[in-house]
């Protein structure tokens, strides 16, 4: 195993292009990780054994832990999301309540004026703020549920508001989720305590995409309500986890100071994204020979 210094950065050959892809996610979601998706089979294909669970603890839009509960490549997922927004929507696709949701979508008639009508409301249930969450993924700039986000107004290819409101597919994305849901289970809590929770498990493995605010970062504070982390703690909770992990940060400095403390081994990964450019981040882990492997 070689440890990697600070200047240390091989590149993955190929870049994964995310339309490639299937999209199993709802959500919009800033930061979203399906360029990652080959990686993680990737990773859970060089294990010696199939984990028993997978946790995702900052699940977000959760497509890792989507891939992993539809392909079955772990017999158990675990979502874990604080944010209050993106959790009811969890909480509902997952309940007997997913059908009043999904029916909701598609009799929604996706205008400026519904749109802020939506938003004016105070939701008094978990499937109504579910709703509003979806509507506001959808149809506020980037996805952006943080506050300080506002509605499109040229939307893509100039179609406005109703240009990333695409009903039938999320209608369709919410049912499949919704049909393996024996598969996943979901917590809404802190994603630290969760790791620590399952730290002392052989079987679980970890994907651990923490919002982006280490090393003087700031665009985790633009783009998610729940943005305070404390990193440090996070990499010293992750290194006496028994199970494998993988984590994702942006490239920096810091984060690869942190990762040397805890003698981890940290590379980077080509992406491409939506606006076809490519861009680099940072995989974590104890042992990343996985990724040096060359397609047969």
């Amino acid at each position: 195993m070689t440890q990697l210094g600070l200047d240390s950065q091989p590149m993955a050959e190929v870049v994964v292009n995310v339309a490639s892809v299937p999209h199993r996610s709802p959500f919009r979601y800033p930061g979203g990780k399906t360029w990652l998706v080959p990686k993680i089979r990737e990773f859970l294909g060089s294990l010696p054994d199939r984990p028993a669970t997978f946790v995702e603890p900052f699940a977000g839009g959760a497509i890792v832990g989507l891939t992993v509960a539809f392909e079955s490549l772990a017999d158990k997922v675990v979502l874990v999301e604080l944010d209050d927004q993106v959790a009811s929507v969890w909480k509902t696709v997952l309940s007997d309540d997913a059908g009043w949701l999904i029916d909701k979508i598609g009799t929604f008639t996706c205008t400026l004026e519904a749109v802020q009508d939506e938003m004016s409301r105070t939701p008094n249930s978990t499937k109504q703020l579910a709703f509003q969450t979806i509507v506001k993924n959808r149809t506020y700039h980037g996805g952006i549920l943080a506050s300080g986000s506002g509605p499109l107004k040229n939307g893509e290819n100039g179609k406005g508001i109703s240009s990333r409101w695409y009903p039938a597919t999320i209608q369709r994305r919410l049912s499949d989720i919704h049909g393996i849901r024996q598969k996943l289970d979901f917590i809404e809590g802190d994603g630290i305590t969760v790791i620590e929770q399952y730290s002392n498990s052989p079987d679980a493995v970890y994907f651990i995409d923490p919002p982006y605010t280490a090393a003087g970062k700031k665009a985790g504070r633009r783009l998610y309500n729940c943005f305070e982390l404390d990193h440090d703690l996070l990499f010293k909770v992750v290194a006496g986890v028994r199970g494998e992990f993988v984590m994702t940060y942006d490239e920096a400095e810091g984060v690869r100071y942190l990762a040397s403390q805890y003698n981890f081994e940290a590379t980077t990964v080509a992406m491409r994204n939506t606006h076809l450019a490519t861009m680099n981040e940072l995989l974590i882990s104890r042992d990343l020979d996985w990724t040096k492997s060359k397609p047969g």
